[in-house]
């Protein structure tokens, strides 16, 4: 995970100071020019041996997936599969929906409490705005780090702490709004114009008057935007949540699984794909209503 980690602090440097590089313009002029077509050329060496490496990571991937049994015998046991789900069992289709609804209030908890903590260190995580580049460094760097650790991982650490349950799975979704808005929500605060904030400081006003005034309102169709997609990110993650014990549905769907009750597993996933779509849904006509007026 530290490996991680430090590959990912590298990789957003180089891609910060690109994008910014982008915006202020770079000394390279934006208007189109025309260019001849360029006469095909032969691959320079490094592209080559980049494109050997490929290949040969893609081939040494296929022979460590080490797939048991033919290919016919793989369908067949898909077939049995689908044969057993049909029809959807409805036995236990009351604490199924009652599962289902402690999923979509794990993922609206981390929303509601992980979306405002990511704006707060959005704003100390962009370069325009952090009040010192070591605060900027400190915060970027636990932006990276919620971000670099999957949910699942989250999951299983926070089980120790907190214990079995469905608060569990809205913590490990809060760290993950976090890692994921937190990012966005700076980025969009980096890509804001800064004329308008350097007119209001010509009119002696504060930095967070700024921020206040000219920053967030200029960023806010990115906030919304990305708050959205979060939501969708975190709807479904919170359905897989339960496999480890974090609450939801994801601990019927492992228990059907594992006890052969496809039948019911059917139900489940039926269910999940509602929620997931009706969620999707919502989001989109709330992107149409905010964003395009």
């Amino acid at each position: 995970v530290f490996v991680i980690f430090l590959m990912l602090v590298f990789v957003e440097r180089i891609s910060s100071a690109h994008r910014l590089g982008i915006i202020d313009g770079g000394g390279v002029s934006t208007l189109p020019t025309q260019h001849m077509p360029k006469r095909f050329t032969l691959p320079s060496p490094a592209v080559i041996m980049a494109t050997l490496v490929v290949v040969l990571l893609f081939l040494y991937s296929l022979s460590a997936l080490r797939f048991h049994g033919t290919l016919e015998d793989i369908l067949q046991g898909i077939q049995r599969i689908f044969v057993q789900m049909y029809p959807p069992g409805m036995d236990r289709l009351v604490p199924v929906s009652k599962a289902l609804l402690q999923t979509f209030s794990m993922a609206w908890i981390g929303n509601l409490i992980g979306l405002p903590l990511s704006l707060v260190l959005a704003v100390l995580a962009a370069r325009n705005t952090s009040p010192h580049p070591l605060v900027y460094s400190m915060v970027r760097a636990v932006i990276t780090f919620f971000r670099t650790t999957p949910p699942l991982i989250w999951a299983i650490f926070l089980l120790s702490v907190v214990g079995l349950g469905p608060r569990t799975g809205a913590i490990t979704l809060v760290i993950a709004t976090i890692g994921f808005c937190g990012r966005f929500f700076a980025e969009a605060i980096e890509e804001v114009h800064r004329e308008p904030g350097e007119a209001l400081l010509s009119l002696g006003a504060s930095g967070t008057g700024i921020v206040c005034s000219a920053v967030l309102p200029a960023a806010l169709p990115s906030f919304i935007n990305t708050a959205l997609f979060n939501l969708e990110h975190t709807t479904r993650s919170s359905a897989v949540l339960g496999i480890v014990g974090a609450g939801g549905i994801g601990i019927e769907l492992i228990v059907s699984i594992q006890t052969f009750h496809y039948d019911e597993a059917a139900t489940i996933m039926g269910l999940v794909l509602l929620m997931v779509l009706a969620v999707e849904r919502f989001c989109t006509l709330v992107r149409r209503t905010l964003i395009t007026t």
